[in-house]
């Protein structure tokens, strides 16, 4: 018996606010967790994929997107559910992720969304204050799992366990190491079982919202290093404070000023404004500005992300 396909098309959305990188998300009707803003791509109305997502977006958000790209297509079962009230019924939902970047977190002036960091979904992450607390019991509970070699091997590597190396990349990997674990509440969720209380592994999403987040913030922490993405969060006006902290909400890691700043003057990236910012709080900073017109004359490599050792 054939199952009908239904294609939806999800977006993560991502800006900074206040020296913090956030998502912008819904709360669909009747749901009591958030999601991602999504919705069925209607082959008829819309002449392009992209071209259905800005409308879905804006009509869910009121917000409006700026830099868009593909991210990835999700197929799994189980990630219907969303789209059930969307005439999907029991047909099969293939979704198109996009990630999207906008200069400023803007208020969506819709009670449904809103901007929430992302380290509210993944919590261990954020290593900028030294190794997270919420690693110490996911650390318990993957060894009480990881009864294998080859779990536990994969284990110490994605969670920098018994003092392997952090890979800020590798977002994607923890997070379903946790769903086949069995610690994400997802995994519960999907397998009919009683959910396990572990605040550590971050809020639950719809669907699979939150593996769509994950595979976003990956895509996005590695590439910051070879293309200028960033940029693209960042005002037309900007002090190289404000920069670094942007990169470093986004790759979860604190940075060392001084070989920041001049391996950001290695790549002529940005060019001071000649004039100077007097609301940082302190002693006035010198404003800079991307140089986006390099972008057509020569292949342009991303940021450096020299950091902050003990």
């Amino acid at each position: 018996m054939s199952v009908p396909v239904v294609i939806g098309l999800s977006a993560v959305v991502m800006a900074i606010r206040d020296g913090e990188a956030v998502a912008l998300t819904v709360r669909p009707p009747g749901q009591e967790l958030q999601g991602l803003p999504f919705g069925p791509f209607d082959p008829a109305g819309r002449r392009t994929f992209e071209l259905a997502l800005r409308a879905f977006v804006t009509e869910q958000t009121r917000f409006d997107l700026g830099y868009v790209e593909q991210l990835y297509t999700f197929g799994d079962k189980g990630r219907d559910a969303p789209l059930a009230d969307m005439g999907a019924g029991s047909a099969r939902v293939i979704s198109v992720g996009y990630l999207g970047l906008a200069p400023g977190a803007l208020d969506s002036h819709s009670a449904a969304s809103g901007w929430q960091p992302w380290n509210r979904f993944f919590p261990y992450e954020d290593w900028r204050d030294g190794r997270p607390t919420a690693l110490r019991p996911i650390e318990t509970a993957l060894r009480a799992w990881a009864t294998t070699p080859d779990r536990l091997a994969r284990a110490r590597l994605l969670f920098a366990l018994d003092d392997a190396p952090w890979n800020e990349e590798r977002v994607l990997e923890r997070y379903e190491l946790l769903y086949e674990a069995g610690l994400v509440q997802e995994a519960a969720r999907d397998r009919g079982e009683a959910a396990a209380a572990l605040p550590a592994a971050g809020e639950p999403m719809i669907s699979d919202h939150r593996r769509i987040l994950a595979t976003a913030l990956s895509r996005l922490r590695g590439k910051i290093k070879y293309r200028p993405v960033v940029f693209e969060l960042m005002p037309e006006a900007f002090t190289l404070s404000a920069l670094q902290r942007a990169v470093e909400a986004i790759a979860g890691v604190t940075l060392h000023k001084q070989n920041f700043r001049r391996t950001l003057e290695r790549t002529g990236l940005v060019e001071g404004l000649g004039r100077m910012d007097s609301e940082t709080g302190g002693r006035p900073a010198e404003l800079f500005r991307f140089r986006r017109e390099l972008l057509a004359a020569r292949p342009v490599s991303g940021l450096p992300l020299p950091l902050l050792r003990d």
